[in-house]
């Protein structure tokens, strides 16, 4: 390969990690693991020594664990980290907590050290490091979540509140960050619903719903097939899922599938935008955010053909902008808003009478 290969500091407390993950990692010849540690001591002094151009970083570590080197790492080089998780609900909340803080994102260990599971985490990881090494982290303050649950608009006993406008989301690396910008900044009255793809293993869609509701005023959970959708409410499509949603007599409904991946993913965003467009037309909007490749890019262009809104994240505050910069070249998003401003944009366009379906 021409130029110079990617350097990549490996951080884990486990001894047969240290030895796997760079093996695993050398068989790209872009990428070159220039040392290891096993604790986020060690890797400090060795960052400032090595000068990787990437972190991988395990959380569960004794003496100095990983958020503690996140929190570090963030303020003294802001070097982009990869976070290597544990496949569990601890691993899952750390992560989120990591995310948060800054890291640019994360792939889970294989519950099993079979050759295979880890050749394709690996594999995973490789995507990742040099999509970091090619990616300047946006200059955004870390968006970590309160402590204290958020007060919230009780729950309808009825029929549940039908939303002015349904806002349709796909993200991708750098979206747990992004949402917990967004999501908890929407008043308890919000009168949209909004409908969440997120690229995320599944058992960690339910745990990140469960850390987005205790910081929002807005009622957010993990989807489920036949929920209706109610103002004031974000659904999460769940890992190894694809979401779409049907109008009906009595509402419009949440319908999960597990068909084919598209895009290479599962959930899909443009499964759930293509849906939106048909069943919904006008009254659906699409928002395509921080991510790789271009899964939801098309969907969200059936969105505008449709006569939705559309809109693309500013690609200077992503994490990753390929998927907002395909929709903004294609010209599918009619607005390009930066992240600050999102939950601005999603109370605008809701805040009018309720559009009829096309």
């Amino acid at each position: 390969m021409s130029g110079p290969r990617i350097r990549v500091l490996v951080v884990d407390d486990s001894a047969l990690m240290r030895k796997l993950i760079p093996r695993l990692l050398e068989n790209d010849p872009s990428i070159e693991v220039v040392g290891t540690a096993m604790d986020g001591a060690i890797a400090l002094r060795k960052i400032e020594e090595l000068r990787p151009d990437v972190l991988t970083l395990d959380l569960e570590m004794p003496l100095m664990d990983g958020i503690a080197t996140l929190r570090a790492v963030m303020r003294a080089r802001r070097l982009p980290v990869i976070v290597f998780s544990a496949h569990s609900r601890r691993g899952a909340n750390l992560t989120f907590k990591a995310l948060a803080l800054g890291a640019f994102d994360f792939v889970t260990k294989p519950a099993e050290a079979t050759r295979e599971a880890l050749s394709q985490a690996a594999s995973e990881l490789a995507v990742k490091i040099k999509a970091a090494a090619g990616s300047p982290l946006p200059n955004l303050p870390p968006a970590e979540l309160p402590d204290a649950p958020r007060q919230k608009a009780p729950e309808s006993d009825g029929r549940p509140p039908v939303p002015t406008r349904v806002i349709a989301v796909g993200v991708s690396t750098g979206g747990p960050g992004a949402l917990q910008r967004v999501v908890p900044q929407l008043p308890a009255d919000f009168p949209g619903c909004v409908l969440i793809v997120q690229h995320m293993p599944e058992g960690f869609t339910d745990m990140f719903a469960r850390r987005l509701d205790e910081c929002s005023a807005i009622h957010v959970r993990e989807a489920r097939s036949g929920d209706f959708l109610s103002a004031g409410h974000a659904l999460i499509c769940p890992g190894n899922r694809h979401m779409t949603v049907k109008r009906m007599v009595a509402g419009d409904m949440i319908v999960l599938r597990d068909t084919e991946r598209v895009n290479g993913h599962r959930p899909s965003a443009d499964v759930l935008l293509s849906s939106v467009a048909q069943e919904l037309g006008a009254s659906a909007a699409g928002v395509i955010m921080t991510g790789m490749g271009e899964d939801g890019v098309e969907g969200l262009g059936k969105v505008r053909d449709a006569g939705g809104v559309t809109i693309a994240q500013s690609r200077e505050s992503c994490v990753v902008d390929s998927m907002p910069r395909m929709a903004i070249e294609r010209r599918y998003a009619q607005r390009v808003v930066p992240l600050d401003d999102m939950h601005k944009v999603w109370l605008e366009i809701c805040a009018a009478e309720r559009v009829p379906a096309a």
